[in-house]
């Protein structure tokens, strides 16, 4: 054929895709680093494992976003074994996961069901439904006075998200009947901030109490402190499981930090695990790419993007990880947010700003 630069080709075939060979005697790591050799969404996971395992043995610190009902899923043992053996430094998530954790580690459950019934009958029942899961509306019900009991023995004075977190994982710690999510993290050491905390049962819980005294969430100071985490940071790591307001809001702590005037250059390592697409406009299934031209992802990141359901991908991903880090212990950073709140100038402040 004319025009055809045949030693062109090369810069272009570097790499020839390799089938998937089954053998009975391997593991999920094994598995997962020979899917790196084939494409797609296979391809995407094992380089999402890479780009987790360079976080681990590099001093990066790590924020992990998590959105959908991951919790009711079950995936709530697999948080905390990311707690626990810090695979994770700051936790970003909704309050419906939060709330079923706590509903979990109270002692109750959510129930393997099925999208084909009437939700009309499970109404009449007292169940409600996540698609596939089933739980007790009455359960939730004692995980709602848990909450407002809680509340009302705190210090009548505005708390971050974090803060109040970190309290109740404490007292869930002496009162609840297994491991979870916030008492792994109480333990841990490791911040968990709910950005959009009232949109959820624990806002609900909350909004039980009678009058105007009611607690007060200092929601500037979770943004203040989170871009101190960010900024102080040697290198930032995001790991996203699904995206909505957990995403954004990780992704602007290099905004934020940006606008304070301090030294960031965009998160260094990206994962995202999502069934969204960019092509809609939504924040969930936007690209890293998009995330540049922001400021937000560095312009030299390393990245992976897991088109995937997450309760399939996830598993997975932790599981090729900690088999792969097995006998490599990291040395987490300390989360120290000490004197966050001091911001010593704005964007406007700063050298070279075009007034």
């Amino acid at each position: 054929m004319e025009g055809i630069d045949r030693k062109g080709r090369k810069k272009f075939l570097k790499k020839p895709v390799k089938p998937v060979e089954i053998k009975t005697n391997t593991s999920v790591d094994d598995l997962v680093r020979r899917m790196g050799d084939t494409a797609f969404q296979g391809r995407n996971l094992s380089t999402a494992v890479d780009v987790w395992e360079d976080m681990l043995t590099s001093n990066t610190t790590i924020f992990f976003g998590l959105a959908g009902a991951m919790v009711p899923a079950g995936m709530r043992e697999l948080v905390v074994f990311l707690l626990k053996n810090r695979y994770i430094d700051c936790l970003v998530s909704t309050g419906a996961n939060l709330f079923h954790d706590l509903h979990e580690t109270l002692g109750c459950y959510h129930w393997q069901g099925t999208h084909q019934i009437s939700d009309v009958d499970l109404k009449d029942v007292g169940i409600d439904r996540i698609y596939d899961v089933f739980a007790v509306e009455e359960e939730f019900n004692v995980a709602d006075k848990y909450i407002y009991n809680f509340a009302e023995g705190l210090e009548a004075r505005p708390y971050t998200t974090r803060e109040f977190l970190h309290l109740l994982g404490r007292d869930l710690t002496k009162k609840g009947s297994a491991e979870g999510i916030l008492t792994a993290a109480a333990k841990a050491g490791v911040p968990v901030y709910c950005p959009a905390v009232a949109d959820s049962s624990i806002g609900i819980s909350l909004a039980l109490k009678d009058g105007p005294d009611h607690l007060i969430f200092d929601m500037i100071g979770d943004v203040k402190e989170t871009a101190e985490i960010a900024a102080r940071a040697k290198a930032t790591g995001v790991i996203y499981v699904g995206g909505g307001t957990p995403k954004n809001f990780i992704q602007q702590t290099e905004v934020t930090a940006t606008l304070q005037c301090k030294d960031v250059e965009g998160h260094k390592y990206a994962i995202q695990i999502t069934a969204d697409a960019p092509h809609w406009g939504g924040l969930s299934g936007c690209t890293f790419e998009e995330a540049q031209s922001w400021g937000k992802i560095s312009k030299k990141s390393s990245h992976a993007t897991v088109n995937s359901d997450a309760t399939i991908a996830l598993p997975i991903i932790v599981t090729a990880l900690a088999q792969r880090m097995k006998g490599k212990k990291r040395t987490a950073p300390k989360m120290d947010i000490g004197g966050s709140n001091k911001i010593n100038k704005r964007i406007w402040e700063c050298p070279g700003f075009n007034k």
